[in-house]
């Protein structure tokens, strides 16, 4: 059987106060999908109507939404509520310890306590595995590479050698970490390769989503800072230099050399040029295209191809329905004929 918490015990776990009825919740669920006995959420005032129509016993919410029937939980941050209230209802999975018959762990590997190692997995030599870490199948950490504690790796996962993992990290499907950045130097007999003999450090708390890629540095180290989230499908080029609590969209490519600050905040297909720094606090809006260096006293937030400031952007996307038109006009003003149906 589940989970199940009065509302008022419930609160109490989540840092909100209770407004209206007390009663017993066993769930949680989407604001269309919740019904009686479920909690639901309400992060964005546009959707009040959802909330005055819910079926759900109780809405997590900054404020109470008049005309709902149901009891509110009140907190400044109900979106941090309602992950609190997810795990509190679903806690996390806790992997048996053990090391899988139909996995590798080489002799020279270091293994800490408590770790959970599936089959088909491959540690290599030098490699260090910190307490409680959880190797899924099919996972490889290559020789010489590290996880911290309380990492996991999910099916598929690869370490290439000598690359760093810092604890609590999570690293979804597919991911790769630590494969050679794009280097070629053009020859008349063609492109020869540029050793990568660096390496890739990735810090406390990150999370590296499904099928990203980070490339280890040429020379030196690519970094990913502390509790940086990086979505599915990201391209971290070699050298690249990531800050603290930044996050980055699913599709977003990031060349070679380049650095982001902490805080920033990036959208879906976002691409950044070489050897250009992304300011602290600056947001990306979706597909921009990053060319030059950009600082958030500058603007908070770009867009477009090329990236400016939002602001501008919006003006623009504005006036480009209306170009033809405009230009139709310059020419009649001009005095200039077109030719019998020219646009």
């Amino acid at each position: 059987m589940g989970n199940s918490f009065l509302l008022s015990e419930l609160a109490g776990k989540i840092g909100a106060v209770l407004h209206g009825p007390d009663a017993e919740v066993t769930g949680i669920a989407a604001v269309e999908e919740a019904g009686p006995g479920t909690v639901t959420f309400l992060s964005n005032p546009k959707y009040a109507r959802q909330a005055r129509e819910t079926k759900a016993t109780a809405v997590i919410a900054k404020d109470p939404i008049p005309g709902a029937a149901c009891s509110f939980l009140l907190t400044p941050n109900p979106y941090h509520a309602f992950a609190c209230t997810i795990e509190l209802f679903h806690p996390p999975v806790r992997h048996a310890a053990g090391i899988s018959p139909m996995a590798f762990v080489h002799p020279e590997a270091e293994v800490g306590k408590e770790v959970s190692i599936g089959p088909f997995t491959v540690v290599e030599a030098g490699a260090v595995l910190g307490d409680r870490v959880v190797l899924y199948a099919g996972a490889y950490v290559g020789k010489g590479a590290s996880v911290g504690e309380d990492s996991i790796l999910y099916p598929r996962a690869t370490l290439y050698e000598g690359v760093r993992v810092g604890r609590r990290a999570i690293l979804h499907a597919g991911c790769v970490v630590g494969s050679d950045g794009f280097g070629f130097a053009p020859t008349p007999e063609g492109y020869r390769k540029i050793p990568q003999v660096g390496t890739v450090e990735i810090g406390d708390d990150v999370e590296i989503g499904a099928n990203t890629a980070i490339d280890r540095a040429v020379m030196g180290v690519t970094r990913v800072g502390r509790g940086t989230k990086l979505d599915n499908l990201v391209q971290v080029g070699h050298n690249v230099t990531i800050g603290s609590d930044t996050v980055i969209a699913a599709q977003v490519g990031i060349s070679g050399s380049s650095r982001v600050g902490n805080r920033v905040m990036i959208g879906g297909q976002v691409g950044l040029a070489g050897h250009l720094e992304v300011g602290d606090g600056v947001m990306l809006g979706a597909k921009a295209g990053v060319a030059e260096s950009l600082t958030a006293a500058e603007s908070p937030a770009w867009s477009g191809i090329p990236a400016m400031p939002h602001r501008t952007w919006l003006r623009m996307a504005m006036l480009l329905p209306k170009l033809p038109e405009l230009f139709r006009r310059v020419r009649r003003l001009e005095g200039r004929n077109r030719p019998e149906g020219e646009e």
